[in-house]
């Protein structure tokens, strides 16, 4: 029996030509074996003696701009979600008859002053004739209260005027602080009373999570709180917490406010958040078991959230879970993953070696 030797690889054509020349440049990249994927075994861990207390996002700055006089709306220059700057004109009511009484007023001070200046002159008059006797100091004196009842007038209307004006400015709404609005109550036309809201304006670098806590947890201490706004960021450590010093007879709790840091994106008035407030105590062993996996291990599909497990043949097989809490670049799985499971850390690697619809 002839045996003829082959060799090992059989170069033919130009593509095996490309191909010899990608592995000479050190680019021929072959694909990793399920044996090399980068995995963790998960551990579960005591459950911390931390607890959660929901509450909501508050703006520190709110203001309700609302109207000092009655008038028609006539000019609506911002509309909900605008950012606006200090002292900008937000609002304009119908001014003409504040404009016209604070015309009637300033005429009635020209005519005042008038007044007073031909009390003064015959008050100088008046002098004259006394110095030299030919009117009584009765009629000098009359002269004299005339002058002063006339600039008492003068400065009366003066006043008036003053008022007047001030009336007027009262037309104009202008934003009180850099902000965005929130919420705009009025419409172009609408008939604006004294007291009614026109629009609600918040400072969006000031915010804060306000949650009530009872009195005995706030007693543990309350400044390693934590705020957890969505499961997509982590944990946020707040710049300043605050604890009223009132107690709800009923609940037994008291108002914790946590300042949020400023340039958060997607935080408004009103959202959702939690208050986690851990204990000095450390872990608990009769507590709960925990498992938590990196959160750069998560592969999101659509709405599903999934991690790549190793299965038996060592083949990564996608698994469905259920995530809890953020803690730091650590997330907790509630359900779908047990202790001493093989998470792939590097689900991007996962991908090509995983099983045809899995």
């Amino acid at each position: 029996m002839t045996v003829t030797s082959k060799p090992l690889f059989a170069w033919r054509g130009p593509r095996a030509a490309g191909v010899l020349l990608l592995a000479a440049c050190g680019a021929l990249v072959l694909p990793v074996s399920a044996q090399e994927l980068p995995h963790m075994t998960v551990n579960a861990q005591a459950a911390r003696s931390a607890q959660a207390f929901e509450g909501t996002v508050e703006a520190v700055r709110k203001s309700v701009l609302a109207a000092q006089v009655p008038g028609a709306v006539l000019e609506l220059n911002v509309k909900a979600g605008d950012r606006v700057r200090a002292g900008q004109t937000l609002v304009r009511i119908d001014a003409r008859a504040a404009e016209q009484g604070a015309a009637a007023s300033q005429a009635q001070v020209v005519a005042a002053r008038a007044a007073l200046e031909v009390a003064a002159a015959e008050l100088a008059r008046k002098r004259q004739l006394y110095e030299r006797n030919y009117i009584a100091k009765a009629a000098l004196e009359q002269a004299e209260a005339a002058q002063r009842a006339a600039q008492a007038q003068v400065n009366a209307l003066q006043a008036q005027a003053g008022a007047a004006r001030t009336q007027t400015a009262f037309h104009v709404v202008t934003a009180p602080f850099d902000g965005v609005v929130a919420a705009v109550s009025v419409e172009r036309g609408s008939m604006a009373m004294p007291g009614s809201p026109l629009l609600t304006l918040y400072d969006p670098a000031a915010l804060r999570v306000s949650a009530a806590v009872p009195s005995a947890v706030v007693a543990a201490g309350v400044q390693q709180a934590r705020i957890e706004l969505d499961r997509a960021r982590a944990p946020i450590h707040p710049t300043r917490v605050q604890v009223l010093p009132t107690v709800d007879p009923g609940t037994l709790t008291q108002q914790v406010r946590a300042e949020l840091p400023v340039g958060l994106e997607g935080v408004a008035p009103g959202l959702f958040a939690r208050l986690w407030l851990p204990g000095t105590g450390g872990a608990d062993a009769a507590a709960p078991q925990r498992l938590f996996v990196p959160r750069t291990a998560l592969v999101q599909r659509a709405e599903m959230t999934g991690l790549y497990v190793l299965g038996e043949q060592g083949q990564p097989l996608l698994r469905q879970v259920r995530l809890g809490p953020v803690q730091g670049d650590q997330v907790e799985v509630l359900a779908g993953l047990s202790a001493g499971d093989k998470v792939v850390t590097a689900p991007q690697a996962a991908v090509r070696l995983a099983p045809a619809g899995r």
